[in-house]
């Protein structure tokens, strides 16, 4: 009961991290028309690096050298998979349209079980497969009405390749940190990985020269994705996926583009659609799937 007990705690804060990303959505798309996509990434992983050091501080100074150092270096090959994602996608965007970004990023809640049996031999249990299949057709419904027409003939473009490598990278990250959670102080591991995304899409300003207008839209979304978005968030994850299975994790983050859309409609003055409504649907149906079939078998044993 205590591993059950710790999975639906470790559940219950992927899906916060999900409902943060997803919140902040229309913030960072509204500070972008102000600031270069590399420029604000640079920046937000660099503030959230300098907040999770001070908020670990305490107990990297009690934490044997060799632990925190191997922690770090986890981290930091979780965060090369996480930046690659992001600089990826984003560059992905300029050749493609966002609906084809969504759906194709979306493609890793099916690459993270496939590449999990691929690289650890060990495939995810039946009901996270089910949910699975069934959250994909809901991205899928969510996302596809939003593409171009050239996605729609089925001719991947430039932006498409790209985007489908970010998706691998995402998987990828998710795996990654999966497998150091489980072996490393979380705290170590989450620091490592936010530092190195924040080197690395520093060393991509190279390719994008930064722009930037300052004005308020531009620092509340660097102070609100850098700390609650970055700092916090990905703490959250990393310490969540010591107890759940990365499969689950992608899963549950499938809730980001419901909750950014339901943001856009409050918030952003986006319109409400059917296949919004059936997309979020069957996401939601497919995480419900496998939490009532897992809170059913522990209920029996």
């Amino acid at each position: 009961m205590n591993n059950a007990a710790a999975r639906w705690r470790a559940d219950l804060a992927l899906t916060l991290t999900a409902f943060v990303w997803g919140a902040t959505f229309v913030m960072v798309k509204q500070a972008l028309h102000e600031i270069s996509a590399m420029y604000f990434l640079a920046l937000r992983f660099g503030l959230a690096s300098v907040a999770m050091m001070a908020l670990f501080f305490p107990v990297f100074r009690r934490m044997p050298a060799a632990t925190f150092w191997r922690g770090l270096r986890g981290g930091a090959v979780a965060g090369g998979f996480l930046s690659l994602g992001y600089v990826l996608q984003t560059f992905g965007l300029k050749y493609t349209s966002a609906g084809n970004s969504g759906f194709l990023t979306g493609l890793n809640v099916v690459l993270v079980p496939v590449l999990g049996a691929a690289v650890f031999r060990r495939w995810p249990q039946a009901r996270e497969l089910l949910g699975v299949a069934v959250a994909t057709a809901g991205l899928a419904i969510l996302t596809i009405p939003s593409t171009d027409g050239a996605f729609a003939r089925s001719h991947l473009n430039r932006g498409d390749l790209l985007t489908i490598g970010c998706a691998v990278a995402f998987a990828g990250h998710l795996l990654v940190l999966s497998y150091y959670s489980k072996r490393e102080r979380f705290e170590t591991v989450a620091t490592g990985q936010i530092a190195c995304a924040a080197f690395l899409c520093t060393i991509s300003l190279s390719v994008e020269a930064p722009k930037a207008m300052w004005g308020r839209p531009v620092l509340f979304a660097l102070l609100v994705t850098a700390i609650l978005g970055t700092a916090v968030a990905f703490a959250i994850q990393t310490w969540a996926q010591q107890f759940t299975s990365a499969t689950r994790t992608a899963l549950i983050f499938a809730l980001e583009p419901v909750v950014a859309l339901a943001t856009g409609v409050l918030a952003g003055g986006e319109r409400l659609t059917v296949s919004a409504v059936v997309g979020g649907a069957l996401i939601l149906a497919g995480i419900v799937t496998v939490e009532i079939k897992q809170s059913g078998r522990m209920a029996c044993g």
